[in-house]
């Protein structure tokens, strides 16, 4: 008889476990809930911008015309080109001129008039008794050697570099030139030249 109780116990047992096992089988075949959780969190962006500003030398700027050129005249203007505060620094300055009229004065490569362009570190002073523009106590640095008047995108590196520094101005004279050997043909023209500068921005960087 005990032999007996001991086999209906151990049957018992095995039967529990075939049930738990079954059970769990059924639920796998169920859907569970989960815990979640969000969060978020946000990015200010703003742009920079680039301005480059321009003022003209006090008695000579470029808003004073040159009249009765004979060959072998210079003319010399100034202006300040400026980079505020609040502006990104400039990858490029360039200069582009043009002229108003295509007439010899402008369109003759190699009798017209020629363009110089200098920078000074303490900015250009009327000499007295003249309209010649010297660097006083300053540093004088050729941007762009004599040339043709028209020119597309003349790079003056030596200004960007100096509206990238600290002081973020550059003092610059262009000097117009009618060349002596400039004939008869020439007499009576007049024109007008622009001159535009052009700022692009710094290279991109990570922010």
């Amino acid at each position: 008889m005990k032999k007996s109780a001991l086999t209906a116990s151990s049957t018992k047992i095995l039967a529990s476990v075939v049930l738990v096992a079954g059970a769990a089988s059924v639920a796998g075949l169920g859907t569970f809930g989960a815990f979640t959780s969000t969060t978020s969190a946000s990015e200010a962006v703003g742009t920079g911008k680039v301005v480059l500003g321009l003022t003209q030398h006090a008695s000579l700027g470029t808003t004073v015309a040159a009249t009765n050129l004979v060959p072998g005249d210079t003319v010399q203007r100034a202006v300040v080109l400026t980079r505020s505060n609040d502006t990104e620094a400039f990858g490029s300055v360039k200069l582009t001129t043009a002229g108003g009229t295509a007439n010899k004065l402008t369109t003759d490569q190699t009798d017209g008039l020629k363009l110089a362009v200098d920078q000074c570190t303490t900015g250009w002073t009327k000499a007295t008794g003249s309209n010649d523009l010297t660097c006083v106590g300053g540093t004088v640095t050729n941007l762009i050697a004599s040339r043709p008047v028209v020119g597309t995108n003349l790079d003056l590196a030596a200004a960007t570099t100096a509206l990238n520094s600290n002081a973020a101005a550059a003092n610059l004279r262009v000097t117009l030139t009618l060349p002596e050997a400039a004939d008869n043909t020439f007499q009576g023209l007049s024109n007008t030249v622009a001159f535009t500068f052009d700022a692009t921005q710094r290279a991109a960087t990570s922010k």
